[in-house]
């Protein structure tokens, strides 16, 4: 699409309807070869008998409007701008249905994932990184110079990374100043300046350049080492405090607004508790939020550590992603082995847990009592059984999944689903 064309552009997002379906897009019906995605979601075909192949990766339609309108309240009666971190899909059908279930903006942790947020029009996005590549620095001041609408916030954690972004903006003539956040981090943790002195070289750094704008403060929780809510509430003051004292300091001098961001998906309970604490500063603070996983959960590492879980008077997440896959070997007895693999699920965190068995011989579905995966092969599931468990060859078994951002890389098109099992939409990522 254009550059500055415009606010979220639903015509681009449109447009992804128009994609011709063939061999890149495993699971799908083979007889759909040739048509468009929007053709195939028109036909509304079963999941189960409409000819799609296994394995298969599904996305709950209820599941997924659920979680975007639980969120979107959720944050709003906190007074929380939510950029969620949509790396986790990199989908913009999800993209349009965040931002108009009340996301203030997008959260990306590179700028290639910028990229592909700016080719689907969206407006407001916070890069979770530094950047001191001289061509991305390119790219972004390209995108600004191109949009006077846009807003992006950036990351600086050093010195040396202020210097290499200045030196690198100004050959690329950039025509408007980058805004920037300086990052606060945790001893052990990822990335981000470690003390509050730092921060502040870091900020005065900034202020000595013409290409570069404080804008805020910012950072991570999630990565805080042996994390428990009274560490994750002691950083998160601190990152309150050098908001508080940079604006003292006359930091923030002439800032139509201070960014102070943070918030993953196991803590933003505190994130919104402490935020809150914020006395007022010299111009209006904008608390951002950015936790991303909410969209479609999980049925294993999200599912544990979700904040709800403290607060279940709250509201629930609910888990939106199922691999369907087929058992095609029953060699022994205790095992069987299942059509998906390494390449198919995610097994960096959590193995997937079988949930519902489909009956081959008759399409009845029961829960998957008795199975539990104990290892993945490239293309395989293993599959321990215990006694009494039924399961043949044919069979299609539900897998739950852990983690959703290493599910989602391994699928370029994966099917929404309703209740019944219709397919009404088909879901791209870019990855």
């Amino acid at each position: 699409m254009p550059r500055g064309a415009g606010p979220f552009s639903e015509a681009a997002v449109a447009r992804l309807g128009e994609e011709r379906l063939d061999h890149r897009f495993k699971g799908l019906p083979p007889d759909a070869e040739g048509l468009t995605a929007g053709a195939l979601a028109a036909e509304r075909r079963p999941l189960f008998t409409g000819g799609f192949t296994t394995p298969v990766l599904t996305l709950s339609a209820a599941a997924l409007d659920h979680n975007l309108a639980l969120m979107e309240r959720w944050s709003a009666e906190r007074d929380l701008a939510f950029a969620p971190h949509a790396k986790t899909a990199m989908a913009p059908q999800l993209f349009a249905r965040q931002l108009a279930r009340g996301a203030w903006g997008l959260t990306a942790a590179t700028p290639a994932q910028v990229r592909v947020y700016r080719a689907f029009g969206v407006r407001r996005i916070l890069l979770a990184n530094e950047v001191v590549d001289p061509a991305a620095l390119r790219m972004l001041a390209a995108e600004l110079a191109a949009d006077p609408g846009f807003r992006l916030l950036v990351y600086v954690d050093s010195a040396r990374g202020v210097e290499l972004m200045d030196t690198a903006l100004r050959a690329a003539g950039a025509a408007r100043p980058l805004d920037v956040l300086v990052e606060l981090g945790a001893d052990g943790g990822r990335t981000g300046a470690r003390t509050e002195e730092e921060c502040a070289a870091v900020a005065d750094a900034v202020a000595a350049t013409d290409t570069l704008r404080l804008a805020g403060v910012a950072g991570y929780e999630g990565e805080i080492p042996e994390a428990d809510a009274g560490l994750v509430r002691t950083w998160l003051r601190r990152l309150t405090a050098l908001a508080v004292e940079f604006d003292r300091t006359g930091r923030f001098a002439g800032a139509a607004e201070i960014v102070v961001s943070a918030g993953g998906s196991t803590w933003f309970d505190a994130v919104a508790d402490v935020l809150a604490e914020l006395p007022p500063l010299s111009a209006p603070v904008r608390k951002v939020l950015r936790a991303g996983a909410y969209v479609t959960h999980d049925d294993g590492l999200y599912r544990r550590k979700t904040p709800f879980n403290r607060h279940p008077e709250q509201g629930a997440l609910l888990p939106a992603l199922r691999l369907w896959a087929q058992v095609v070997s029953r060699p022994e007895p205790g095992r069987a082995y299942l059509n998906a693999g390494k390449r198919d699920a995610p097994y960096d965190i959590d193995l997937p847990e079988p949930q519902l068995v489909r009956s081959a011989r008759d399409g009845s579905v029961r829960p998957a009592g008795g199975m539990t995966v104990v290892a993945l092969a490239d293309q395989h599931t293993f599959v321990e059984l215990a006694e009494g468990a039924e399961l043949e060859v044919g069979d299609w078994v539900g897998l739950g999944l852990s983690h959703p951002c290493t599910t989602f890389d391994k699928w370029q098109l994966i099917p929404l689903v309703e209740e019944d099992g219709t397919v009404t939409e088909y879901v791209r990522t870019f990855f």
